[in-house]
């Protein structure tokens, strides 16, 4: 199980880099799924933390999930926003 534990923080770390990859979309779509791959990254972080004592790298994944949470909520309200009302470049 310790061997299970150390090794969390490689998919911890994969996750962040595909979430923020997928962030930098200018596809909603994409964005959606880095906002939830951040958030898997923010839990697995904690686990690891949690298992190395790491109490800073818990309290900045617990912020961090927060940010990630408001995030996602602000692109969810843009693309609902941009549904309504669609961009000037769309229109003749």
């Amino acid at each position: 199980m310790e061997a299970v534990l150390d090794a969390t923080q490689w998919p911890a770390m994969a996750a962040t880099l595909i979430a923020a990859w997928l962030v930098g979309s200018q596809s909603a779509n994409k964005r959606r799924w880095g906002f939830g791959w951040f958030i898997l990254s923010n839990v697995l972080w904690i686990v690891w933390g949690w298992y190395a004592s790491a109490y800073a790298l818990i309290a900045l994944q617990v912020g961090l999930f927060a940010i990630n949470i408001r995030g996602s909520r602000k692109n969810e309200a843009a693309s609902a926003d941009s549904r309504i009302r669609p961009s000037r470049e769309a229109r003749p």
